[in-house]
């Protein structure tokens, strides 16, 4: 699978759990602009049956190739992000995994319990990012335990593998010439910001700026009754050129920790 068939993929997926992502893709589209993609972004866990190597394993096979790591403390989370060798105009991919580790026995029960659940054959590193969940009907009551120790790891539970966000490169936008007027161009049509650390996150000085709006929440069926969960979200990014005139092509630890929140069930 090339470049262009994998996002394509994982753009008709996204957006059936994202409804709003076309919606604010085609708003984007309406005023003149075409949009670019800057990168999108997976969840898994540290088990190295589903862990950020694995998760990477088509995108390597893409031509892709590892460009920069990160810690969460708080959040108890590793992330690597991983940019394409020849096409620079490809996106880049963000994968981050939570330290199992680092939780209570019994989260660690829980999360082994799912992957042990997954059957053989749909643990194919090379399709796992498309799978979504592989595991039994969740429960509300597993989720809102979940939920106490990490809120990543509920969203996983119910979630699984897939495109937790894509991003509009706000650079190559022609009708906007910051993150500012993107936000306030989507709050004008209605939809919610994420505010933690500010609706902006990031700065000229770190060369990046970020926002995301909230997830979507979807109807999940779970194994007591059907429930509205988020699922996926739409982020902005606005990258500021170095030195040598290059844009910075990273990702800011501070500001992801804050991205990461536009999931939490709580507004």
């Amino acid at each position: 699978m090339n470049t262009k068939q994998l996002f394509d993929k994982l753009w008709k997926e996204y957006t059936e759990r994202t409804p709003s992502a076309q919606k604010i893709k085609d708003l984007f589209i309406s005023k003149g602009n075409a949009v670019f993609n800057d990168h999108v972004a997976f969840r898994t866990f540290d088990d190295e049956r589903v862990n950020i190597d694995v998760l990477a394993t088509p995108f390597i096979q893409a031509g892709y190739q590892e460009k920069g790591e990160y810690v969460f403390e708080a959040k108890k989370l590793y992330a690597k992000h991983f940019e394409h060798l020849t096409n620079k105009e490809a996106p880049r991919v963000f994968i981050s995994e939570l330290k199992t580790k680092e939780f209570s026995p019994e989260l660690q029960k829980e999360v082994k319990n799912m992957i042990d659940n997954i059957p053989t054959e749909a643990l194919s590193p090379a399709a796992l990012i498309f799978q979504g969940r592989l595991w039994q009907q969740p429960s509300y009551s597993t989720y809102n335990k979940l939920l106490t120790e990490s809120e990543y790891a509920a969203w996983l539970y119910v979630n699984g593998f897939c495109a937790n966000h894509f991003t509009v490169n706000v650079n190559k936008l022609n009708s906007f010439t910051s993150l500012t007027e993107v936000n306030s161009f989507l709050k004008e049509n209605g939809y919610q910001m994420n505010a933690s650390g500010g609706e902006i996150k990031g700065s000229p000085e770190q060369m990046l700026e970020q926002s995301s709006v909230m997830a979507d929440k979807i109807p999940v069926e779970f194994t007591e009754a059907t429930e509205h969960i988020t699922s996926c979200y739409y982020e902005f990014a606005y990258r500021y050129p170095k030195k040598n005139g290059n844009l910075f092509s990273g990702f800011i630890a501070g500001s992801a920790d804050k991205i990461f929140e536009s999931t939490n069930m709580l507004r």
